[in-house]
């Protein structure tokens, strides 16, 4: 037996009982969608990759990275996954595949870390084998840790030339958003080993993170590539009000907490954006808030009225927000209740879309079009 036997068998160990499980149908203005449960029983998965073969890691935010087979089957929790700061917001955050990952076998997670001062967001990669991770090494801690267990961000992209975008929240502070000394509020970009690209805005120093990329974020859990230019794109979340649709650019500032469309949660206003034309803007805006939380462009052949839309994942809306545009542009949008707070979303291999239910049950749920 080789060592992906040994991993399908772990699946098979723990397959769950779907049976009297029932497809839901919801509709949308593009006709019928079948909602259907693949798995359950994760406890507030946050991130998804497929693997090569279709099966898929996903990760649990109490600290856990299972296997998900294509039938639903899920493993027991893989070996050598870093220690978790388990704690509100915190936790086992996103999971990606190095884009060589069918020689390196390299994964690459994304968690809030405890440290002697609080915790922040950190990154790792380890070799996926038979039992999980090995070779387990840290290439990127936020820096300073600080207490309170909000706002750790956090996902991660890789561009096409390779580099990783990891996308940091404020963790609740405010100010250092704004602080080019401080990764808190910040998106930065790296290579896969760590080290910092020589394009990067403020490789030279400059008083800066060599590592930042943009700033002025709160709390951005959804970041893609655009399927044609390869320009990375964001969410990130608002106070009371005021999330944002975002291409984030070299070295700009996009305003937290010196602007926003919301409001502080103590009810104290916040001058709005158009106020400070030198700040970057946004090409949209929700206010009631949608809370989103993971993000992909749709490029699939099931549902050819959504190709080219984006789909986030709205944990206060309770479904996807389907986005279309032109260009830059915004020119609609629909919401498509699925009556659960969602926490990312991904196109899979098949074409159809799959999410994650941010629920202490949580499911992986398949939509696919009817008929």
């Amino acid at each position: 037996m080789n060592r992906w036997s040994f991993l399908a068998l772990a699946v098979l160990i723990a397959m769950p009982d779907l049976a009297g499980a029932q497809d839901r149908i919801v509709q949308t203005s593009s006709g019928q969608v079948r909602v259907e449960t693949i798995a359950r029983g994760l406890v507030h998965p946050w991130g998804l990759a497929f693997l090569p073969d279709e099966q898929m890691l996903v990760s649990e935010r109490p600290g856990r990275l299972r296997l998900v087979s294509r039938d639903g089957g899920v493993s027991a929790p893989l070996a050598g996954v870093p220690r978790v700061f388990a704690r509100g917001q915190g936790g086992l955050l996103d999971v990606a595949l190095a884009p060589d990952f069918a020689s390196s076998r390299w994964v690459y997670l994304s968690y809030a870390e405890p440290g002697p001062s609080g915790a922040g967001t950190t990154v790792a990669r380890g070799r996926l084998s038979a039992t999980g991770l090995q070779d387990v090494q840290v290439i990127f801690r936020q820096v300073p840790k600080v207490d309170g267990a909000n706002h750790f961000g956090s996902r991660l992209v890789f561009s096409r030339d390779g580099r990783l975008f990891v996308t940091l929240g404020d963790r609740f502070k405010f100010n250092p958003a704004q602080d080019l000394a401080s990764h808190l509020g910040k998106i930065v970009r790296i290579n896969p080993d760590g080290a910092v690209p020589a394009d990067n805005p403020f490789a030279r120093g400059q008083g800066a993170r060599p590592e930042i990329w943009s700033y002025g974020h709160r709390n951005v859990q959804g970041a893609t590539l655009h399927p044609t230019t390869g320009v990375l794109w964001v969410h990130e979340m608002g106070p009371r009000g005021g999330d944002e649709l975002t291409i984030p650019q070299a070295g700009r500032n996009y305003g937290w907490p010196l602007v926003s469309w919301g409001r502080h949660y103590d009810g104290r206003s916040i001058p709005s954006p158009s106020t400070r034309p030198d700040l970057a803007g946004s090409l949209r805006q929700w206010t009631p808030v949608i809370a989103p939380s993971g993000m992909t462009f749709y490029t699939g052949n099931l549902f050819p009225t959504w190709r080219g839309s984006l789909l986030i994942g709205g944990l206060m809306a309770c479904g996807v927000v389907r986005v279309t545009l032109q260009g830059q542009q915004v020119t609609g949008e629909e919401r498509i209740s699925l009556g659960q707070r969602i926490r990312d979303v991904l196109q899979g291999p098949d074409g159809a879309v799959y999410v994650l239910t941010d629920e202490a049950s949580g499911e992986i749920l398949r939509l696919t079009p009817v008929g």
